[in-house]
């Protein structure tokens, strides 16, 4: 039985609606990082495996099994919606699988797989609502002309390893809304899943060679996918460096790409906003929730702690209490409210991170260190505690790179001028939050921060419907919404002369 169940988990790789091998035979180990130990096989695909994944997915966007291109909008949106269901039926299992997998708490998990599940809703009711084309006015009763959209073609779909079932949707929803095929690359560290999500797909009636799937590192994969000639389109999700490659690396063929590269997210808190004991509860609450939440592991989190210099000292000491009483644990363990980070590397890339901080005159109010290890913090897992850091400017790598940890940074202001000087003074430009209890200032503020969601007075929600992207480093293209939906499309112009006739410019 042991043999049967190792042969099949080594089959991770899905092309042409079967599953298989790596074309070499390479696996590897899945790492649970709240203990270290190895807790899942899969197949390690290379160059090899990906061709046969685009070859697959060109096939079937080209003419193949069940022409999806072709496929009625209606029919597609059904599906999803069936997707959707899938999703909800199997929520416990997802979700206990994610918290596993990335390390994050059970509860996260399961509002993850909640998410995908909206999102799939939402594509499909996104597309089934929608006219059939926008008719254009060519000023003759002779011509019909409409503006159509359809399928890119086949997508390459490479997704990070903090949110993995959730990035992927935000990719495979819309794409297959539009009409596309696709191969996605799940992180080689978190890939479970995304597997998982394929095996739902064909649940739900998808045909053969519409999704497939490779498991393997970014920089054999990823590149090849980036690169390779019959893919039409790239999305990818990670950071600046690897998005730079998958740019290069798409340059040549002059194929769509959309990045998302993370940020440096600045939480802005105004004095009015803790008047009162209410609220400066609920900014300090959130202020927690936008540096903590899945350890810091998330491109959003609010790092960067911009608070008004009157009601610092209150704030930040009353901060870094809250955070040395986050419950660190094994993300399914009972009460536990910060689960470890991915892997030994990002921890060591935290570590780091803070020393120079340390070093560059940072003064540390909480955290900092290893935790003690306890019955559900085992000694081999990748804890780090919660961190603030105060006194920080924009000096400090700290403040200016993303650490993507449990790491707050704390600045000060004195004028609406300077706090929204500091909040636009990173290279990111990805989310940002202001909280005030003057509605003037929270819309003024609001409109000249430099950044691609604002939140008012909270941290961290997103919505379906509205666009998810942002400026500068933090990338190119949009995700979620009707913008979202859009990556997917090419447009074409279809002009129909009614009452054709001979054109006279020419002698002959």
């Amino acid at each position: 039985m042991a043999d049967r169940t190792q042969q099949r988990a080594r089959k991770t790789i899905h092309a042409g609606g079967e599953w298989r091998e790596a074309v070499s035979g390479a696996t590897r180990e899945i790492l649970d990082p709240a203990d270290g130990l190895p807790f899942a096989v899969v197949a390690e695909g290379d160059e090899k495996d990906t061709d046969l994944a685009v070859a697959a997915a060109r096939g079937a966007f080209d003419g193949g099994q069940g022409d999806w291109p072709r496929t009625p909008v209606a029919e597609r949106a059904s599906l999803l919606r069936r997707v959707a269901g899938l999703l909800v039926r199997d929520r416990e299992r997802l979700g206990l699988l994610e918290s596993r997998d990335a390390g994050k708490t059970f509860e996260e998990g399961r509002v993850d797989i909640d998410c995908v599940a909206d999102a799939f809703r939402y594509f499909a009711d996104l597309v089934a609502a929608e006219a059939p084309g926008r008719v254009v006015d060519a000023g003759s009763p002779d011509v019909h002309s409409v503006v159509v959209h359809e399928p890119v073609g086949v997508c390459a779909l490479i997704t990070p390893w903090n949110y993995p079932l959730l990035q992927a949707s935000w990719k495979i929803a819309p794409a297959l809304a539009a009409g596309n095929t696709f191969v996605v690359k799940p992180s080689e560290i978190t890939p479970l899943t995304t597997i998982a999500l394929i095996e739902l797909l064909a649940e739900a009636g998808l045909p053969a060679g519409v999704a497939n799937l490779v498991t393997g590192p970014g920089h054999c994969v990823g590149a090849r996918l980036a690169e390779h000639p019959d893919v039409d389109l790239v999305s990818f999700t990670g950071g600046p460096v690897s998005g730079t490659k998958v740019a290069q690396a798409a340059a040549p063929t002059v194929k769509k790409v959309a990045l998302e590269l993370g940020g440096k997210n600045p939480n802005v808190v105004f004095a009015d906003a803790c008047a009162t004991d209410a609220g400066f509860d609920t900014a300090v609450d959130q202020a927690l929730n936008a540096a903590f939440s899945h350890s810091g592991q998330v491109c959003s989190a609010g790092a960067r702690l911009i608070v008004e210099e009157s009601v610092k000292e209150r704030f930040v000491g009353e901060l870094a209490e809250r955070a040395r009483r986050i419950r660190l644990g094994r993300g399914t363990a009972d009460g536990v409210e910060c689960g470890p980070l991915v892997s030994e590397q990002q921890r060591a890339k935290v570590e780091a991170y803070v020393a120079s901080a340390l070093g560059e005159g940072a003064v540390l109010r909480s955290g900092g260190r290893r935790p003690e290890p306890s019955a559900d913090r085992p000694a081999t897992g990748y804890f780090y505690e919660p961190t603030v850091l105060d006194d920080c400017h924009r000096g400090m790598r700290v403040v200016r790179e993303e650490v993507f940890g449990p790491v707050l940074t704390v600045e000060t202001f004195r004028t609406e001028d300077e706090a929204v000087a500091l909040a636009n003074d990173t290279e990111y430009g990805l989310a940002g939050a202001v909280w005030t209890a003057d509605a003037g200032r929270a819309r003024r503020v609001a409109g000249r921060l430099r950044h691609g969601t604002v939140w008012i007075n909270d941290f961290h929600p997103y919505l379906p419907q509205a666009e998810w992207g942002g400026f500068g480093k933090s990338g190119v293209g949009r995700e979620l919404g009707p913008a979202g939906l859009a990556e997917y499309r090419e447009t074409k112009h279809v002009y129909q002369n009614l009452a054709p006739s001979p054109v006279r410019w020419f002698a002959g």
